[in-house]
């Protein structure tokens, strides 16, 4: 049997989009002989695949987060001041990484090397700070945006003018801030708080109880987020602000992100140089089957659950496979954010309008707040929309061009069929990977957060794609999208670039981030 190294904790954050990176990260540490322990929250049991369970080399540990039912509403509406109802289930989940590590590590031979923890859990760091535990952050975003983030708040930003341009100290010039980026607004309500993969499934129904509930019951109340996820007293974070995630890095030995050089070397060394402490790039964390499948279609239900939608991914892939070669637009918002009603309603024109064929996966909670309806399995009813928009009539008018998915959508399969040939795409950091790897262009709409500099990454860096506008519109109108639609399916300069970066990634993880993991492994092993 092979020598064990050591043992590695990794705690993530809440969400699959979070969890799922974690889980992969897992995989690649214990494929080095290295033991891993996942420490999780008991509502994400459900949540670990099979798959992991049988690894030899990983544990999961379950900890309870659980103090009770989400507390009401004030009467008289919005927060109450002083009144954080996150503190008491991070309470209970601290007691209980504690009663675990006090468990563990009592006996210092048993002492992991390390705790990866995800950014978003850095309230967690203090106990096993208590406990001789070294902490690594891990960061399941691009380099692209943290960097922007950062370099922004070092050149005063704040002061830009209509109409300037200003270039960040340190990062490629194609990355330059416009006035429209630092006076963006990217902090949307999300419609019904329901968290899920950008790009990939939404979890079925409401959010179990402890913290995972909590946050979703809060983001449908409008109620202000917990400590790790809220800005600057005075409201959400702007460009220009010292951003959070620095003082959440703040203590680590080092950073892993979710990424890889051959994406984004110059923002990975960027961030290693300014905040003074190893950053390495150990992604795109996604499943070993998405690298093993590269230039053949990959089936989401070999390795993701499916959730509920009105198609099978069968009938899906027959009505892609009854389409031309690089014919179809696939337009996706994942399942957390989206565009307004009025904005999904100008879409509708434009898919209408437009001679290309298209899939339009359409979350049943689309353009509004509240938890999602429960669609039954079926395909929705005359009363669907009470959820949500629904583009009630674009059927009739487009026929077999186009295929309306409401609900659950198999994205990776979607994104690696000849027949798609270009993705509409708010450009959540999972979405733009899978994309990328599978060599398919982008018309970029971000709506919020980091969107809008994986969106500039994808369109002005790697130039694999297109913004829908310039940015300097409120809402996005029919005309845009339908020049932008055109623009992007024929433009073979752009299909090109698009299919040469995803060559890069065929049959196999980046070798950067193959090297980025070992020097990692090495690095805490020395400490």
């Amino acid at each position: 049997m092979a020598t064990i190294h050591g043992e590695i904790y990794v705690l993530p954050f809440f969400g699959q989009g979070h969890l799922l990176p974690s889980i992969e990260l897992c995989k690649r540490l214990s494929s080095r002989n290295y033991k891993i322990t996942l420490l999780i929250s008991s509502n994400l049991s459900t949540s670990v695949p099979s798959s992991l369970r049988q690894q030899p080399l990983v544990q999961i540990a379950e900890l309870s987060d659980a103090p009770g039912p989400l507390p009401p509403p004030p009467e008289a509406g919005g927060p109450v001041p002083g009144h954080n109802p996150f503190h008491q289930s991070e309470q209970q989940m601290g007691q209980s990484i504690e009663s675990f590590l006090s468990a563990r590590v009592g006996d210092p031979t048993r002492r992991p090397l390390c705790a990866v923890i995800d950014v978003m859990m850095s309230w967690s760091k203090e106990y096993f700070v208590k406990f001789g535990i070294p902490t690594a952050a891990f960061l399941t975003s691009g380099a692209c945006n943290a960097a922007v983030e950062l370099g922004s708040s070092k050149a005063r930003v704040g002061d830009m003018k209509p109409g300037e341009i200003r270039v960040l100290p340190g990062l490629p010039e194609d990355i330059a801030l416009t006035y429209s980026d630092v006076n963006q607004q990217p902090h949307r309500p999300p419609p019904g708080g329901q968290g899920g993969p950008p790009g990939g499934p939404a979890g079925p129904g409401v959010p179990p109880p402890g913290l995972l509930g909590l946050l979703g019951g809060l983001m449908r109340q409008d109620r202000p987020p917990p400590p790790g996820l809220q800005g600057p007293p005075g409201g959400p974070p702007k460009l220009g602000d010292p951003p959070r995630w620095v003082e959440e890095v703040n203590g680590s030995i080092a950073a892993l992100m979710n990424t890889c050089d051959e994406l984004e070397h110059p923002f990975i060394e960027y961030l290693g140089k300014e905040i003074g402490i190893p950053v390495w790039g150990v992604g795109p964390l996604l499943p070993e089957q998405y690298w093993k499948s590269a230039g053949s279609i990959l089936h989401d239900r070999d390795f993701r659950s499916a959730h509920k939608s009105n198609y099978s991914e069968d009938e899906v892939i027959q009505w892609l496979d009854s389409k031309p070669r690089g014919s179809v637009i696939y337009v996706s918002f994942g399942s957390e954010v989206g565009p307004t009603v009025e904005e999904f309603a100008q879409l509708a024109d434009a898919l209408a309008e437009s001679n290309w064929s298209f899939i339009w996966v359409i979350q049943p909670n689309a353009g509004r707040h509240g938890p999602p309806p429960d669609l039954a399995g079926g395909k929705p009813g005359p009363d669907a929309a009470q959820g949500g928009y629904y583009p009630h009539g674009l059927d009739e008018k487009v026929g077999d061009r186009g295929l309306i998915i409401r609900g659950w959508a198999p994205q990776l399969m979607i994104l690696s069929h000849p027949s798609t040939g270009g993705f509409l795409s708010h450009c959540g950091w999972n979405s733009t990977v899978e994309a990328i790897g599978r060599g398919v262009p982008f018309l970029a709409w971000p709506i919020r957060g980091d969107q809008f500099f994986n969106a500039k990454l994808v369109a002005n860096h790697l130039k694999v794609g297109y913004m829908v506008s310039n940015g300097d519109l409120p809402e996005m109108v029919k005309e845009d999208i339908v020049k932008g639609i055109e623009r992007l399916m024929t433009d073979e300069e752009v299909h090109k670039r698009a299919a040469a970066l995803g060559h890069k990634f065929e049959g196999n993880f980046p070798a950067s981030s193959e090297a980025a993991l070992d020097a990692f492994l090495d690095f805490v092993s020395r400490k």
